[in-house]
């Protein structure tokens, strides 16, 4: 009612300047956490917001965001107590799931000893939650979608975020890539800034 050409105005073109890869939790609804309004985020959700190179669906929206849409951003958030990451930090079995969370499972196992040096199983689950952040943002710069947008050129920078579902905060990372030069060192630095 405040604004009776919205539905038209959307229905006409979206023109997002963001990605999201996101956790398909139904506790983290990304338009409302970023405040924005439909047409203006580009939204991809999975279990533990996982970016792996043989996902065909997330690499399919990845190329469709920064080919098609140009998006600027490509924003991958995830959440702390997000029952993925916590299933893949106590090895649970969940079925088929299991196949899916290997993903953060490796992660667990390349960061062993950060988490350990984390504390208890709450510090060591909300510390694995952000080393996943990490990790997909290296993934997400390793495509050929993100390496290809670098080499012509293209404005793409990829960020880390986390959400706390307790306090409703969304928290930078310091993990935000530029160009296929900054990987390496930002990945660096966001894994050090976390010891």
């Amino acid at each position: 009612r405040q604004e009776p050409d919205f539905f038209l105005r959307l229905s006409r073109q979206q023109s997002p300047q963001y990605l999201w890869i996101g956790c398909a939790d139904s506790r983290v609804p990304a338009n409302e956490i970023v405040d924005l309004s439909p047409g203006e985020l580009f939204v991809h959700r999975n279990v533990a917001n996982v970016v792996v190179h043989t996902d065909l669906n997330c690499l399919s929206v990845m190329q469709f965001a920064v080919d098609l849409l140009k998006v600027r951003h490509i924003i991958v958030c995830g959440h702390y107590g997000c029952s993925g990451v916590m299933a893949a930090l106590r090895r649970d079995r969940l079925g088929l799931s299991d196949n899916w969370l290997r993903h953060v499972q490796d992660v667990r196992q390349k960061h062993e000893q950060l988490l350990v040096d984390a504390g208890d199983n709450t510090q060591a689950a909300a510390r694995l939650c952000e080393l996943n952040v990490i990790e997909q943002v290296t993934n997400v710069c390793q495509t050929t979608i993100a390496l290809d947008a670098w080499d012509r050129g293209q404005e793409l920078t990829v960020h880390g975020w986390i959400y706390g579902l307790q306090d409703g905060l969304l928290r930078d990372l310091e993990v935000s890539v530029a160009g296929a030069d900054e990987i390496a060192g930002v990945y660096q630095q966001a894994i050090s800034a976390l010891v």
